[in-house]
């Protein structure tokens, strides 16, 4: 446990020294944490999650994340109606606990215009994963939301 800077490690990462991520679910980080075990050459891996994410029950994994499927540094929208892809007007990048945040601000505003989109690992960058999970969305802004202020986080970074 620490009170880490996110900034600062993001601040050091150059040509893949490290692996910087911030898992949203269980899954994602057992499957990050398997992927490190196996990954050679080995670096540094520096994983930001908060204490309270352990007591959110919408960030539980069914048993069958766990036993299938692989590590995703990029999650795509997943609770919107694929046919209303089109309508969106503003897709939200976030990582880790905020995105459940959001996720219930949006469903309290029954708010279909806006998408969520998780990074899951913020260096090395999925730029094609990422461009991937964008290209339904057509010509929507695109905005980051982190709890942190704009100078601390992986705002500068990204």
């Amino acid at each position: 446990h620490s009170s880490a800077r996110l900034e600062r490690f993001l601040q050091m990462c150059a040509e893949d020294n490290m692996t910087v991520a911030m898992p949203s679910t269980p899954a994602s980080y057992f499957h990050l944490l398997r992927r490190q075990a196996y990954d050679r050459p080995r670096r540094p891996l520096v994983v930001a999650t908060p204490k309270s994410m352990l007591r959110l029950k919408a960030a539980a994994s069914a048993v069958e994340d766990f036993t299938s499927g692989t590590f995703r540094p990029v999650i795509p929208e997943s609770h919107l109606d694929a046919t209303r892809h089109g309508e969106v007007d503003r897709v939200v990048l976030c990582g880790g606990k905020v995105y459940y945040d959001l996720l219930a601000e949006r469903a309290k505003r029954k708010d279909e215009r806006t998408a969520l989109v998780r990074l899951e690992q913020l260096y090395p960058l999925a730029s094609d994963a990422l461009l991937e999970a964008l290209a339904p969305f057509g010509d929507a802004a695109v905005v980051w939301a982190q709890e942190e202020p704009a100078n601390q986080g992986a705002w500068t970074h990204l």
